[in-house]
């Protein structure tokens, strides 16, 4: 299965660029994607329900799609919010190439997509948006979420889409035990079969 390995560094097999298009921001967008990344042939259910439910992302400052994939999520960001700087983080290389290289077509100068250790330690973020990849297992995905949420800007918001039965609820009440007390995590809203969570932290 192409889904066992998308969270690989280096994935097997070729890396064969494929036309892809799809709607984002509103209108119709001409991209490239490639097996052996996470969900090649469109917008998977999940990142669907983040991008129709969650309200804009902060016009300027930093903002970040962690897990970005060919960057459904880091795009749509950029486009909605062309003075604010995209960073979008994966670990698999083919991802951060294609993000970068998807950007690049639409002429989004304001998206950068890396390795997660490439992200400068110092940057906070005023939005974070992510369908993060539970299938890595709960103990990398803690670690994942406690490396990124944490950044938050004061009064900036985290929103995650999971589905119920990949453990969304759980998730709510480990994040809530897990980050201090200027942080707010709540259940915002339930599409189809996923959840979105916000984490917000508190404006100083």
């Amino acid at each position: 299965m192409e889904s066992a390995h998308y969270f690989s560094a280096q994935p097997a097999g070729p890396f064969t660029r494929k036309p892809l298009t799809v709607e984002l921001a509103g209108a119709p967008r001409h991209l490239q994607t490639s097996r052996g990344i996470f969900s090649p042939d469109g917008i998977d259910k999940g990142t669907a329900v983040l991008l129709g439910e969650v309200p804009d992302p902060s016009p300027e400052g930093n903002l970040l799609d962690i897990g970005c994939g060919w960057g459904p999520i880091a795009l749509t960001m950029a486009l909605k919010s062309p003075s604010a700087q995209v960073h979008a983080v994966d670990v698999n290389e083919r991802c951060i190439a294609l993000t970068n290289e998807n950007a690049a077509s639409l002429g989004l100068g304001n998206v950068k997509a890396s390795l997660p250790e490439d992200v400068p330690s110092d940057v906070e973020f005023d939005t974070i948006w992510s369908n993060p990849p539970i299938r890595i297992g709960k103990e990398e995905l803690h670690r994942l979420l406690l490396t990124w949420l944490p950044r938050l800007a004061p009064g900036g918001n985290a929103w995650l889409v999971v589905q119920k039965n990949l453990g969304s609820d759980s998730l709510q009440r480990w994040l809530a035990c897990e980050l201090d007390g200027s942080f707010a995590v709540s259940r915002e809203s339930t599409s189809k079969s996923f959840r979105i969570l916000r984490v917000r932290r508190a404006s100083r």
